[in-house]
């Protein structure tokens, strides 16, 4: 079996210059990274960014256009085969089947991962507690609630034991709670010495992850951790208003001279600046002046939905020229 000399390295996933093409759109842009053993590697992107094709590349579907990569050790595009057996793949359409039972959707994926005979039955019971299903072992699938269906999904994906896992959007759709408790299970996982890559547009999300990549236009245009996202890749202030009308007071902030950008975020706004010192006497005469009270302001730490979109703007600033003379 030939192995990559990146598995000595601790990687589980390592990418160079990976490209894919569909006719002349580029959804993947040489995208270069490295996954280590046992990490929690959050994708964020908004929807067609990118991350969808760039988990199929690597979870051997979809061959890349260009560029090279490993997992688990594995050539993503000699190898495909192989990093399939090595690895569990879960999206938001993975497929249970409502008319089974929880039994015997779990006892269908054993004979697709070809569990041996000996382990069949203590995999099946453990993916039955770790979901909580112990009591709806012989329910029909269809009954179960989202969160239930979730766990169960990612149970079934796991039985072979992979020490790779893609998650693709694998809460869309899902409460809060079971959210929640999904990552709980993620942590268990990775806790265990499993990998984990994820993809999500959740903010709240991300800030579980090890490491996050913010990835569009098929471009990973940041790579960091959550704290370091916030406080290397965030070169403006970030001013929070809280105001009783926050509607009204989006536009006029926004055309300050000061103020970069705005955006409704809860009850109130986060204005985007060069110098909060500048941009906040700014704000407050403008309100003074619509009559709209200020509750609060004040700089505060930039959130990851702050960076993300920062980084998305300056990403077009910079490709607007371009587009222009390409057109």
């Amino acid at each position: 079996m030939e192995l990559a000399t990146d598995t000595h390295n601790g990687f589980a996933v390592t990418l160079r210059n990976l490209e894919k093409r569909f006719g002349d759109f580029v959804a993947v842009n040489r995208v270069n990274l490295d996954v280590r053993k046992g990490e929690i590697f959050g994708f964020l992107g908004p929807n067609g960014a990118g991350k969808s094709t760039t988990i199929r590349m690597l979870c051997g579907i979809l061959e890349p256009t260009a560029g090279s990569g490993t997992v688990a050790g594995f050539d993503i595009t000699r190898q495909a085969e192989e990093i399939k057996k090595h690895i569990g793949y879960m999206s938001q359409r993975f497929s249970l089947y409502e008319d089974l039972t929880v039994a015997e959707n779990i006892d269908f994926y054993s004979g697709i991962y070809r569990i041996p005979a000996a382990r069949k039955n203590a995999r099946k019971e453990w993916v039955i507690e770790m979901a909580g299903l112990t009591e709806h072992r012989n329910s029909r699938t269809a009954i179960l609630s989202g969160g239930w269906k979730q766990r169960l999904a990612l149970g079934c994906a796991i039985l072979h034991e992979p020490p790779i896992i893609f998650l693709d959007e694998p809460t869309s759709g899902v409460d809060p709670i079971s959210r929640r408790n999904f990552w709980d299970l993620i942590y268990q996982l990775a806790g265990e010495g499993v990998t984990v890559f994820v993809t999500t547009h959740y903010m709240d999300e991300a800030e579980y992850c090890d490491r996050l990549g913010l990835i569009y236009r098929g471009e990973l245009i940041a790579l960091g951790t959550p704290g370091e996202l916030k406080s290397r890749f965030m070169a403006e202030e970030v001013i929070e208003v809280l105001c009783d009308q926050p509607q009204e007071a989006l536009e006029p902030i926004e055309q300050l001279a000061e103020v970069k950008h705005a955006a409704l975020f809860g009850r109130g706004l986060h204005v985007v600046a060069e110098r909060a010192d500048d941009a906040i006497p700014a704000i407050t005469a403008r309100l003074k002046e619509l009559n709209l009270p200020v509750n609060r302001i004040e700089q505060i730490l930039p959130s990851l939905e702050d960076v993300f979109v920062s980084q998305i703007e300056s990403h077009d600033r910079k490709e607007a020229p371009q587009r222009e003379v390409a057109s």
